[in-house]
């Protein structure tokens, strides 16, 4: 429990160093963004094999619910590895997807119970009572704009119903 709590502050002040550099000028896209800050790298790899780096790059605007790399490490072991394969291209978008919803959603645009459509066809849960979920995963960091929408940082990879 210590361990996961100290990786979670660790990331969320990572991730707060990368808005701050940020913030003012928004000018780097979702994915340099999510590279310059250094704790995506597993996703950034997942982007990456499932092609969709030059939508992410796109004008959007895109909220991107983005799991750190911790969350990823929380999966069961070689799941990772499985969706990186070639053959299961079509399942790692879908589970991106999943994470992305269209439209720039600020945290202040958030009510409890509030149910949003992700690019994948699905929808999120997002709680606020007593901090914020997205399909029951904790948003540690919230509101990292970039030039084409918004990060919110989470500490668990969402799956699609």
């Amino acid at each position: 429990m210590f361990r996961r709590t100290f990786l979670a502050l660790t990331s969320a002040a990572t991730i707060a160093s990368a808005s701050i550099a940020f913030a003012g000028g928004h000018s780097k896209d979702i994915v340099d963004t999510a590279i310059d800050a250094g704790s995506f790298t597993t996703l950034v790899a997942a982007i990456q094999a499932a092609g969709l780096v030059d939508t992410l790059k796109g004008e959007g605007p895109f909220t991107v619910f983005a799991p750190t790399d911790e969350a990823f490490a929380a999966l069961p072991e070689g799941t990772v590895q499985t969706l990186l394969l070639p053959e299961n291209k079509e399942k790692l978008i879908a589970i991106l997807t999943y994470h992305v919803v269209s439209g720039k959603v600020l945290s202040g645009d958030l009510s409890n119970n509030m149910m949003a459509a992700t690019v994948q066809g699905g929808q999120v849960k997002i709680m606020t009572a007593g901090g914020v979920t997205v399909d029951g995963a904790n948003v540690i960091t919230a509101d990292i704009e970039t030039s084409n929408g918004v990060i919110h940082v989470i500490d668990a990879v969402i799956l699609p119903k």
